[in-house]
């Protein structure tokens, strides 16, 4: 696929998943705003059954943590994908698979041995949304890889 075909989709993931889910889990730190983060927990905590509260200051707190990582995240890779990948493809590529992989491994090691399995099932179709244009994209006659 060109560059340019890998750009917009790695925007376009970078918006709607990690700065969409970054932002859920951030004003999930509020107990009224977190009915969205708390429903994904459940899905991912079976059986769906609302147990899950998120209510905790220790919870709300990580949730605020990690949800503002995630948006920073997001920002980066929207960043990389639109003003280094154009002129350094294989550079741009680099850094966001290394950035992808780390991510993927110590979330869904962590997610199995905590007990929640099936966020790593998630993790792998979140990597495979990011893998799928960075594997798949032609760069040519881009700067120094």
């Amino acid at each position: 696929m060109p560059v340019s075909t890998a750009i917009i989709w790695l925007k376009a993931a970078s918006a709607l998943l990690m700065i969409g889910f970054g932002l859920m889990f951030a004003i999930a730190a509020f107990p009224s705003t977190a009915v969205l983060a708390i429903f994904f927990v459940d899905l991912l905590i079976w059986p769906i059954d609302g147990a899950q509260s998120l209510a905790g200051t220790e919870v709300r707190i990580v949730l605020a943590i990690g949800g503002g990582i995630t948006v920073g995240w997001g920002v980066l890779v929207w960043q990389v994908a639109g003003l280094i990948m154009p002129t350094y493809p294989r550079v741009a590529r680099n850094v966001l698979l290394s950035s992808l992989v780390s991510w993927f491994v110590v979330d869904s090691i962590c997610s199995i041995l905590a007990g929640v399995s099936l966020n790593a099932l998630a993790n792998a179709g979140f990597l495979a949304i990011f893998l799928w244009p960075l594997c798949r994209m032609t760069p040519t006659g881009d700067g120094p890889s």
